[in-house]
């Protein structure tokens, strides 16, 4: 097992089969940065093309199509003191009649906040509201990252799908174990838009915007029964689907526990069925980018004993 120190200098806007970075073993450890969603870095200068730019592709020597890829995040911090983020909740999230009916907001106005990781918070610095300086506890996430998706696609970075993608998913922080299904040979990994604080479904269509430092560590499992992403927390499994509309991301993660709980935790299918019925948990990744996501959640501790 290998620790790699990655200084990335290519940025791509699609997930997809790009020219590797850096070939690396399962059991490895990469440790690199992220650019934020404007393409800045750690000192603020543009350096990438707008549009949540990744880091990437990692090679994962011996994946190959059909194998599902762990990606644990050892680390997720950010690396600068200064992160910016939409001020206005998205027109979609809204009653359309609320936005005949109220003064608009400026659309997509801008707020700037201050990220001082040593005391672990947020600082509102502007617009003037009467909110003053707003302090809030930051809570670093990674809003995307995936694998290059089958049939030689080449995705945006604005939606999402079974290869990953924009997700939005506060819960892909530090310690957290994410699984991808493999599409093609190295499954071809990219992470980047950090967010050093997110609401739940990112209602805005952004977080605190930042710039990261990342630590991960990959492994591979051969051949595994997996369609769409999945994680794994202290606390709880969790599957995540990604489509629109919302009905269908509900099914598609409700769908991905199922097939964990039965095909790959031996549940009986009826026995799967019921545990999910009444002990199921459901978080929203996001409600504003094309593909919505949705997040299906099991308590560990109720789950039977091997």
């Amino acid at each position: 097992m290998a620790r790699h120190e990655f200084e990335p200098a290519v940025f791509h806007s699609t997930i997809g089969s790009h020219p590797a970075v850096l070939r690396i073993e399962p059991g490895d450890t990469v440790v690199t940065s992220t650019v934020d969603a404007a393409g800045r870095d750690a000192r603020g200068h543009l350096v990438a093309t707008p549009g949540n730019p990744q880091t990437g592709p990692f090679f994962i020597n011996g994946a190959q199509p059909g194998d599902m890829l762990e990606v644990r995040f050892d680390r997720i911090r950010p690396n600068r003191d200064r992160a910016v983020a939409s001020a206005s909740i998205a027109p979609g999230v809204l009653d359309p009649g609320y936005l005949r009916d109220q003064p608009a907001a400026p659309e997509r106005a801008i707020a700037e906040w201050h990220v001082d990781t040593g005391q672990e918070t947020a600082t509102l610095l502007s617009p003037d509201t009467a909110l003053g300086h707003l302090v809030l506890p930051i809570d670093p996430m990674l809003g995307c990252f995936g694998v290059a998706p089958d049939r030689g696609q080449a995705i945006s970075t604005a939606t999402s799908g079974p290869h990953g993608g924009n997700m939005d998913y506060r819960g892909f922080r530090a310690g957290v174990t994410a699984f991808l299904p493999i599409f093609t040979e190295g499954a071809l990994f990219f992470l980047g838009d950090g967010h050093a604080l997110q609401g739940e479904g990112e209602i805005t269509g952004s977080g605190l915007e930042i710039s990261m430092d990342v630590e991960f560590s990959v492994a591979l499992h051969p051949q595994a029964s997996i369609h769409w992403p999945r994680g794994e927390t202290a606390d709880h499994l969790f599957t995540v689907g990604n489509a629109r509309p919302l009905d269908e991301a509900v099914q598609h993660a409700t769908t991905e526990m199922l097939r964990w709980l039965h095909d790959d935790l031996r549940l009986d299918e009826l026995g799967a069925h019921i545990l999910l019925g009444y002990c199921a948990e459901y978080d929203t990744g996001n409600v504003y980018d094309p593909a919505y996501t949705m997040v299906c959640k099991i308590p560990k501790k109720i789950l039977p004993a091997n």
